[in-house]
Parts: structure tokens; C-alpha cells; sequence
């Protein structure tokens, strides 16, 4: 059975968005493109009705592009269990309050068993100053939290990435 991967929406944006001028978003862009074509070789993507919520927002015929990617990922079920978690990290500040759905992917993810949440939002999620602070409010409301990165952090080395 491979890894679970979590894949929130900034990865799809990232991945279905036409190529950008900024050069770190090119960057971004790239490396998401070469995680995907290895990805589900690797592990079992699985997202949120959350992560089709976001990705319908937008420009039509891009969140139609959005949305054809999430068609092939297993939806994970949005619990009392993850509103709670969620509820949780809010109330004690380590996700703030304007970033609810933040909140919320990270605990889908946990309480779902996922082992990786991929992520482009380094603000809220995969920020080194707080993804301490996130794993121990994952356990102490008893769930292994998952090892959140972004999709450069999930390429093997042995994979041929140019």
C-alpha cells in the first residue's frame, strides 16, 4: 500500500495555472508539474470536498481544469472529528482565525490517517515556525499528524526530474 498524500488546493492552482512570469511561481509551477508525474506512481492522492469547494472558485474554465485533476484523487470525509481539530488550532491561535480552511486541511488530513499533506501555502501550513505547534495539537487530540511539505520535499532522488 503506498503513502497517503493529502493534496491541498494550492498544489492543483499551482498545477493547472498557465505559466506565470513571476519566477519563483514558474519555479513553483515546474516543480509541481514533475511531483505530479511521479506522484500517483508513488502514493494514493486523496483530497477534500474542500479542496473541489476551493478549486470550483474562480475563472470557469480554469477551475474546470482544476476540478478535471481532482476527478482522478479519493475524496476524504469531512468529520465532526476535523471540525473540531480545526476548531481547536483556531482557538489557540497556531492557525489565525482568517485562515479557517487552513485549519481545516490540516485536520481533515490528521484525522483521516494521511501520512503526507502536500502544500504550496507556506503561511499557515507548511511553516516551519509552526508545524511543531500543529502536530502537537494533532496529538494531543489523539492523531498522528501528517508530515506537511510542499511537493519539492516528496521528489525522490532517483527520480528523473530535469
Amino acid at each position: 500500500m503506498n503513502p497517503r498524500v493529502y493534496v491541498e488546493t494550492s498544489v492543483i492552482r499551482y498545477l493547472t495555472a498557465r505559466p506565470s512570469r513571476d519566477v519563483v511561481i514558474a519555479g513553483h509551477q515546474q516543480v509541481t508539474s514533475d511531483w505530479w508525474a511521479h506522484a500517483s506512481n508513488r502514493f494514493d492522492l486523496v483530497a477534500s470536498e474542500l479542496v473541489v469547494q476551493e478549486s470550483s472558485a474562480g475563472d470557469e474554465r480554469a477551475s474546470q481544469d482544476r476540478l478535471r485533476v481532482l476527478e482522478s484523487l479519493t475524496l476524504l470525509e469531512t468529520s465532526e472529528e476535523s471540525v473540531t481539530l480545526a476548531r481547536s488550532m483556531l482557538a489557540s491561535g497556531i492557525v489565525p482565525s482568517r485562515a479557517v480552511e487552513d485549519a481545516l486541511h490540516i485536520a481533515i488530513a490528521a484525522t483521516n490517517g494521511v501520512d503526507y499533506l502536500v502544500t504550496w501555502n507556506c503561511r499557515h501550513i507548511a511553516n516551519a515556525t509552526i508545524r511543531p505547534r500543529i502536530e502537537a495539537a494533532c496529538r494531543a487530540a489523539g492523531y498522528e499528524p501528517p508530515i506537511i511539505c510542499t511537493p519539492d520535499e516528496l521528489i525522490e532522488a532517483d527520480e528523473d526530474v530535469d
